[in-house]
């Protein structure tokens, strides 16, 4: 029986991801770089130190790779200023766990400032327990500590805790937690290693719902 549920946010709640994969080409422009195949992937689900590493991977240790994260962060708050839409079945889904007394938290890497700007934009922020930004972390996504302190905050022990992930990393770091990991592909799908590492995967979050409903999750 699940006792909680933690929810990504980027490319699970919201429809951002595509968002961040435009703003990478011009940050990167901007530092005289091209932006290579598999950078935005590799960085999604990080902070920005996780993206700076990733950078670094990419591009070398000489890299401006602080630079050019302010730069995207800056490009995509721009972009944030316009609502952005909410994933399919989010509603419903937030809605039955309310109605069910299941805790919810947030657990993103995004920092607060963004985290904050979209549920209070949509009004759903009332709807969870605790809200916990990769920002106030030592270690980002793929390590487990947000999805281990999300737990904490909502009380629940983490392998009757669902975590709704799309991105690699975040399905990672449920799954190195020992959370029930739930993957909702987005961007980026379902790979051989995901499917060895996640609970089960669900095409949208109207059956996660559906999943809830009928006791199979």
């Amino acid at each position: 029986m699940i006792q909680g549920v933690i929810f990504d946010m980027d490319g699970l709640m919201f429809d951002t991801e595509r968002i961040w994969n435009i703003c990478w080409e011009p940050a990167l422009a901007k530092f005289g770089l091209p932006c290579k195949d598999g950078l935005s992937q590799a960085a999604r689900g990080t902070t920005k130190a996780g993206s700076c590493d990733v950078l670094r991977r990419f591009y070398g240790e000489d890299c401006p790779a602080m630079g050019i994260v302010e730069e995207l962060y800056r490009l995509a708050y721009e972009a944030f200023n316009k609502p952005v839409p909410k994933m399919p079945g989010l509603d419903e889904l937030l809605a039955w766990l309310d109605e069910h007394h299941i805790p919810m938290a947030v657990a993103s890497s995004s920092p607060m400032t963004v985290i904050e700007g979209h549920l209070e934009h949509w009004g759903l922020g009332h709807y969870f327990k605790a809200v916990i930004s990769g920002e106030h972390l030592t270690r980002s996504k793929p390590a487990p500590d947000i999805f281990l302190l999300a737990a904490q905050k909502l009380g629940t022990e983490p392998a009757k805790t669902m975590v709704l992930e799309d991105s690699y990393n975040g399905v990672r770091a449920g799954a190195a937690g020992g959370f029930v990991t739930v993957m909702v592909p987005d961007l980026s799908p379902a790979t051989d290693e995901m499917r060895r590492i996640y609970t089960c995967e669900c095409a949208s979050l109207h059956e996660v719902r559906r999943k809830l409903e009928d006791g199979e999750l």
